[in-house]
């Protein structure tokens, strides 16, 4: 009898956070797509439209050995309020042997203003984005040249210091 009313118990408490509109993705906290793939998230839905490589983004070159993966995005947001976006939110990754296969816009410089986008289209280190609100733009990372199998991904985080799923679009870039 305790297992069928645990079994019952488990089972609406499954029901109850579907209804919540927050997908469960699985004991891992871990979701993926592909290019124009919609992630839904707590706060936001994303997509990555496109993404490349090259060795130059408006007069910007990377670090010698890197290149640039530019990859553009759409942000919608769908919570009940405001929310304050930053383009780290986003990080890059790619298959690497050692423990830095990953990296954060070029805008980011270690402040809390961050370094100024190129161009109109890169998103900027901070924006707003009014409830409801969409914006598409362009998030510029420095990765290790040859790679092109990459993914852009984003990790929940909340108040409380706690995590939530995180989200990887992988995708082929494009050589430019």
């Amino acid at each position: 009898m305790k297992k069928i009313v645990s079994a019952l118990l488990v089972l609406t408490l499954v029901l109850a956070m579907m209804g919540c509109g927050r997908k469960t993705v699985d004991s891992d906290g871990y979701e993926e797509g592909k290019l124009g793939d919609t992630m839904k998230t707590y706060f936001f839905n994303f997509t990555v439209n496109s993404g490349y490589v090259t060795n130059e983004f408006e007069g910007y070159t990377p670090s010698e050995g890197n290149s640039l993966l530019v990859a553009e995005v759409t942000v919608k947001n769908t919570f009940q309020e405001d929310i304050e976006m930053y383009d780290t939110d986003f990080q890059a990754q790619w298959d690497s042997d050692g423990d830095e296969d990953f990296s954060v816009p070029i805008t980011y410089d270690g402040t809390d203003e961050g370094l100024a986008p190129l161009n109109d289209q890169q998103l900027a280190g901070t924006y707003t984005l009014a409830k409801g609100e969409e914006v598409t733009g362009l998030l510029v990372f420095e990765i290790p040249s040859g790679n092109t199998d990459v993914s852009v991904s984003y990790m929940e985080a909340f108040d409380d210091d706690s995590t939530g799923t995180t989200y990887f679009v992988f995708f082929t870039a494009e050589e430019k």
